[in-house]
């Protein structure tokens, strides 16, 4: 353990630990300590206690000095000097025509350096503004950028709520907020509503989370079953978080009701916090997944007995619906199974070669469905495809020409045996010798 004390430095800002060595300080003194802008000014907010070695920041620095008058007198001239600073930062930005909003100026203690603080949409190029600043103030300039809830918390403002806002006050750190803690609190979604000065979601919205989860761990949701302490059962149209009522759909006959019921006077199964499953020990979360598996088990079994009671049901279906099919080939006409024995039998009594003609005719008959499926049967992909890339292939210019050629190079063949085979019959009709002997006499000649 370790004696500190804390030390804000703003209003509303965050409160650092420092050794305060030998020296008596009380809550509400000022001192001045060494921080890693340099010496500061700062308001004790926390009196000398003992905390934990893993809470302090190492190193610890010491407090210089309780602030006498003197101190207090720099600080107030330091205040009015930032005043001057802040105007002069000013005429600085427009001359250089910089898209930057200028929020505060701050002053160090021991006057050693001149923070600004600025608002921007993007990255800015300031180092010409910060030479003509360092000339004329004499010391070391800063300039920071910051977002849009810390320039709310260093301006300050009225909330919606008409109170002075939160950040400026009193909170040290922004917290979180997610929009699941409006529908937590069963708000308004409309950003105009849940949002603050700064644009973003309220602060506000995590002071009540904790109270709102608890309450809405102990209510049902809406559209759960509950039972009443009558024993009626129910579904739950809407709920009060604050009042802690539910109202309830029960049927009444053949109406819907609608009443309202404590919570205390309804049984349902209660929904678990995060928090409560953590506190739980070891023995108690393993009792809640006996529990659970057993309800489980419960409504499997209730789930098969429904579906063998449908089974059975159904057989007693088809069976009445046979008995009846009976019936009614009794009265008119024979099933469709007697039929078909009565058909074979004489085919069977028959001779060898009447049962092989039978034979044949149903082997005919089956080919012929064969045939039918495979005429039916779609052709494959791959058949397509090779059906397709012949007819690309045989579509080109170059196929088309051979194809024109070829047809041309039959055409001449076909008219040239036509023409040998009219000159061979005049010749026969003439008494002349054949074509090989007419040649050679002809040569001789």
């Amino acid at each position: 353990m370790m004696k500190v004390i804390g030390v804000r430095f703003r209003t509303a800002g965050k409160i650092y630990f420092f050794d305060p060595l030998m020296l008596e300080i009380k809550k509400g003194d000022h001192v001045i300590v060494e921080t890693a802008r340099g010496i500061e000014y700062g308001t004790v907010m926390a009196g000398i206690m003992e905390v934990p070695e893993e809470k302090v920041v190492q190193p610890l620095k010491p407090v210089i000095r309780i602030a006498n008058q003197r101190d207090v007198e720099q600080e107030a001239a330091n205040r009015s000097k930032e005043k001057e600073a802040f105007r002069i930062c000013l005429e600085k930005i427009r001359d250089h025509g910089l898209e930057m909003k200028l929020i505060d100026a701050e002053y160090t203690f021991d006057n050693n350096k001149v923070l600004f603080y600025f608002t921007a949409d993007g990255r800015i190029d300031f180092r010409e503004l910060v030479k003509d600043l360092a000339s004329v103030f004499k010391t070391r300039i800063e300039l920071r950028q910051i977002g849009v809830r810390d320039e709310t918390k260093i301006v300050g403002g009225i909330g919606i709520c008409g109170r002075p806002l939160c950040c400026h006050s009193y909170l040290a750190d922004f917290v979180p907020v997610s929009i699941k803690m409006a529908k937590e609190q069963n708000l308004s979604l409309n950003p105009a509503k849940i949002s603050g000065v700064c644009g973003r979601l309220m602060c506000c919205l995590k002071n009540e989370e904790e109270t709102y989860e608890e309450l809405n761990r102990r209510l049902p949701g809406i559209g759960d079953s509950v039972t009443t302490e009558e024993g009626q059962k129910g579904t739950v149209q809407s709920v009060n978080v604050l009042r802690q009522l539910v109202k309830v759909v029960i049927d009444a006959g053949d109406e819907k009701e609608i009443k309202e019921y404590p919570v205390e006077k309804l049984h349902f199964r209660r929904r678990h916090s995060k928090k409560e499953k953590m506190e739980l020990s070891k023995e108690e979360l393993q009792e809640l997944e006996r529990l659970d598996e057993e309800e489980w088990q419960r409504q499997e079994q209730e789930l098969m007995n429904r579906a063998e009671e449908a089974q059975r049901q159904n057989a007693k279906n088809r069976q009445g619906n046979r008995r009846q099919t009976a019936q009614q080939g009794g009265e008119g006409q024979k099933p469709f199974v007697q039929r078909t024995e009565i058909e074979r039998r004489p085919g069977q009594r028959s001779e060898g070669g009447q049962r092989q003609r039978g034979g044949q005719q149903r082997q005919g008959g089956r080919r012929q469905e064969a045939e039918q499926r495979q005429i039916q049967r779609p052709e494959t992909k791959q058949q397509t495809d090779e059906r397709s890339g012949n007819r690309r292939r045989h579509d080109t210019p170059r196929h088309q020409n051979r194809n024109r050629q070829n047809s041309q190079n039959q055409g001449n063949r076909e008219n040239s045996q036509n023409g040998k085979n009219r000159y061979d019959n005049r010749n026969r009709r003439e008494g002349r010798s054949p074509e090989g002997q007419r040649g050679a006499g002809d040569g001789q000649a």
